[in-house]
């Protein structure tokens, strides 16, 4: 890259190059670049209107990428929208409450669920809803937990699984689903084990894989398959080496490939999980 950065976003576009945007580089950054797989050059794009770290991206079903939250000094609310077709970034609607390391998660129907975070340092439950066709904000039910650092996938039944993180007084065990077409958050099944900073896929078998982050007792090697049609968490198999805010790519046969980032162990370490 250009410029170094992390707690940046990473957004794979409809012509297969990667937006990465923002971060941190000393103090927040504004920049973006785009990776073409295709040649291995990295170009500079527009910049964002506002430098920030520990937000998110979403690609919308339109194309345009969406970056929610995140902090500049403080945490902020603003959002803006990237367009691969200008690439130029514009700003959109405000959430209604600033947040930083939450999740969003883009709903069948297109629109975004931002859930948790972190504001003034204090965990959040609410959660909200941007609507891509009037570019507004709607809030929603709130969370049964307070939680940052966790995860949210889109389940095959379009509900919204949120896992693990970290509220005010401990890391978390505790999983809930969200229904977009009754606006409820459920409570369902716990880990074996807390844990925050993890990653989280979805198999083509109903279930959920969930590996490392940090507990109770650190950094975590253990990994836990969430069965969706019996709602019960099971241990998986152990990985090799603990490893915190990894990154995690399903193949076509659910076979899981496990690069490291923050491993203390071995940096080039890689597993597979099948």
């Amino acid at each position: 890259m250009s410029t170094a950065r992390s707690y940046h976003t990473a957004s794979i576009l409809a012509n297969g190059t990667v937006l990465i945007a923002g971060g941190e580089s000393i103090d927040p950054i504004e920049t973006s670049e785009l990776y073409d797989p295709s040649t291995g050059l990295w170009t500079m794009t527009d910049s964002m209107k506002h430098a920030r770290h520990h937000h998110t991206a979403s690609v919308l079903q339109n194309g345009k990428v969406l970056v929610v939250g995140g902090f500049n000094d403080e945490d902020v609310s603003t959002a803006e929208l990237y367009d691969p077709l200008t690439g130029l970034w514009t700003m959109t609607g405000s959430m209604k409450h600033e947040r930083q390391i939450h999740t969003a998660s883009v709903l069948a129907n297109g629109k975004v669920l931002v859930a948790g975070g972190s504001r003034n340092n204090v965990a959040l439950r609410s959660a909200e809803l941007y609507n891509p066709s009037t570019e507004s904000w709607t809030m929603v039910s709130s969370m049964k937990d307070a939680r940052y650092s966790h995860t949210a996938s889109v389940l095959t039944n379009g509900k919204v699984l949120v896992v693990g993180g970290e509220s005010d007084s401990d890391f978390l065990s505790s999983v809930e689903s969200y229904d977009s077409s009754t606006d409820l958050w459920t409570r369902i099944a716990n880990l074996n084990i807390k844990r925050r900073l993890h990653t989280i896929s979805v198999l083509t078998n109903e279930k959920v894989l969930v590996v490392g982050g940090t507990g109770s007792a650190s950094f975590l090697n253990s990994a836990e398959l969430y069965d969706s049609s019996i709602k019960v968490c099971t241990d998986a198999n152990n990985k090799n080496t603990k490893r915190i805010k990894n990154m995690a790519s399903i193949s076509n046969n659910d076979n899981m490939l496990f690069p490291d980032d923050h491993n203390y162990f071995d940096w080039n370490n890689t597993k597979l999980f099948s």
